[in-house]
């Protein structure tokens, strides 16, 4: 298909915006949605560099899509910015699991398309969690080794790094990074989810999704084709592990 130059200047326009701050203005969103054009090219754009486009009503992003964009955010740079020296694997995959426990409460299943809630607080997202690491302790050894190895998680690390974590709130002063906790550690994953738009806070201790996340989950995180199934083996624990204790 031929492109008029006028379209390919704009589309590279938007693009470029896109590749600097991954985040665009409510006109492009606009140019997007109207002019097939302007979409096609943005979208052969993002897929030459391994990333697709997303939408909400007020911007576009560029996400990556596999770990050959050179947008995708790599275990050593948030270990860098966002955790403490002497930062793990454990650490990572534990980011990553909190982070997924905190998306799934948001909605009913992952088969629905809208949250469910409005909001969460601290409190609550280490409820969440501390099921399922519980659901994961009660699974056979041999059932977690099989899907550690299925899903490229290693589910013995997660759960002892949530364990050696105290879950003691220090007086009333808000803990930051500075104390090996469950609710520190929780305060990180936040700052990380903070600065890539994918939460935000609303006082009072809590939390909401961002269109953005609402976006990227209705995109990847219901899609088996990008979560790999990780989310359906997450959230079906419960019965596994009562056949298991049985």
């Amino acid at each position: 298909m031929h492109y008029s130059e006028e379209k390919v200047i704009q589309a590279f326009q938007i693009y470029s915006m896109l590749a600097r701050a991954a985040v665009s203005d409510k006109e492009a969103v606009q140019l997007y949605r109207s002019d097939d054009d302007i979409r096609d090219l943005l979208d052969l754009f993002a897929k030459e560099v391994d990333a697709v486009i997303v939408h909400t009503s007020e911007h576009l992003y560029l996400i990556p899509e596999t770990k050959l964009s050179n947008f995708h955010v790599s275990n050593d740079w948030i270990k860098r910015h966002y955790l403490r020296s002497g930062a793990t694997n454990a650490d990572i995959y534990l980011l990553y699991f909190t982070t997924i426990i905190l998306f799934g409460s948001f909605y009913n299943s992952y088969q629905s398309m809208r949250p469910t809630l409005e909001f969460m607080k601290t409190d609550e997202w280490i409820n969440q969690i501390q099921i399922r690491i519980e659901q994961l302790q009660a699974l056979d050894e041999d059932v977690l080794k099989q899907k550690e190895s299925e899903f490229s998680y290693n589910w013995r690390l997660i759960i002892d790094k949530w364990v050696d974590m105290n879950d003691i709130k220090e007086g009333a002063k808000r803990q930051t990074g500075n104390t090996i906790s469950r609710y520190s550690f929780l305060d990180t994953v936040k700052r990380f989810l903070l600065d890539q738009d994918l939460v935000k806070e609303l006082g009072n201790d809590e939390i909401a999704l961002t269109e953005k996340a609402k976006t990227i989950v209705q995109r990847f995180f219901m899609e088996v084709e990008y979560n790999k199934g990780i989310l359906t083996f997450i959230y079906d624990m419960e019965g596994d592990a009562d056949d298991a204790v049985n």
